[in-house]
């Protein structure tokens, strides 16, 4: 069976335990190489063409139902961590419920970049579920560090998502070494970059990395969440779980590490942070402007 561009595909090697997309194929030393995508999760690999086996219909349902019951597991835990402070800033915001309530609340803007865009999308709608403002720019991951100074500038947000493909590669050396990581290097410039134009950790936010990325080199950039600290796979919504929890934390409270990673789908494993502020805001009074 032909392999082409964005079939979704299974490594016989690895026995399908992941589905991915075909991004390119390329002819070296008289073999083709392939460049895959994972369909779900934030991983880049390469693989011979013989390797691949076209995943049909019925094993493309059983694979990506088991991510959605994961996704929707975590959505649900998630939305109730968000009603609680919700009910939390209403209460105390109308002075336990003896005043009207009469108060708006500004939630932390996101400024998200993803290396792909079909990620993108997908972050991009639970995002609106949610109710975070965000911006999202697709944006290949080497050309980030070039454009996140004016992009910082357009759009001045409260939490920056630097995101897209990753993967930490054992042939190209060990794994203190971010040459041997696929854009490792590019997320940690681009946290650099972002970081001389908003320098205080509480004034911007960032989540930086994907699937097996260099966590502690992203932490030292500056950036206050990261993947990945065991090296392992990360899910392609996990950023949005993470940032959509600064987004509705009151800036006068701290966002405890622990209690963000534990409704993301990959948890301590694969993503980690240091303690941040959160960004929410309230204000009062709230009387919209009625047409007569």
């Amino acid at each position: 069976m032909d392999i082409k561009l964005m079939d979704l595909v299974g490594r016989r090697k690895y026995k399908c335990d992941i589905l991915f997309r075909v991004i390119d194929i390329q002819e070296m030393n008289g073999q083709k190489l392939v460049v895959l995508y994972g369909a779900d999760i934030r991983l880049v690999a390469d693989a011979l063409y013989d390797d691949l086996v076209v995943i049909n219909q019925n094993q493309r349902s059983k694979i990506t139902e088991e991510y959605r019951t994961l996704e929707e597991q975590s959505y649900r835990l998630f939305a109730q961590d968000i009603d609680l402070i919700k009910q939390r800033q209403e209460y105390e915001a109308t002075g336990g419920y003896v005043k009207p309530s009469n108060y708006f609340q500004i939630p932390g803007k996101v400024l998200h970049l993803d290396g792909d865009a079909a990620y993108l999308e997908k972050c991009m709608t639970l995002y609106e579920k949610i109710g975070v403002p965000v911006t999202g720019i697709h944006c290949n991951e080497k050309e980030m560090p070039n454009q996140i100074g004016k992009l910082i500038d357009r759009f001045r947000p409260d939490i920056l998502v630097i995101t897209g493909h990753d993967a930490y590669s054992k042939a190209k050396g060990k794994m203190a070494d971010i040459n041997a990581y696929r854009h490792s290097k590019h997320f940690v410039q681009t946290v650099r970059e972002a970081r001389r134009k908003i320098p205080h950790l509480d004034q911007l936010v960032i989540f930086a990395g994907a699937c097996q990325s260099h966590f502690e080199s992203l932490i030292y950039a500056g950036a206050n969440f990261a993947s990945s600290p065991s090296r392992i796979n990360i899910h392609a919504l996990d950023p949005v779980y993470i940032v959509a929890k600064v987004s509705f934390t009151p800036f006068v409270e701290r966002v405890n590490v622990w209690d963000v990673l534990r409704n993301t789908l990959t948890g301590e494993k694969g993503l980690g942070g240091i303690e941040t502020k959160g960004v929410l805001r309230t204000g009062m009074p709230f009387n919209p402007v009625q047409d007569d």
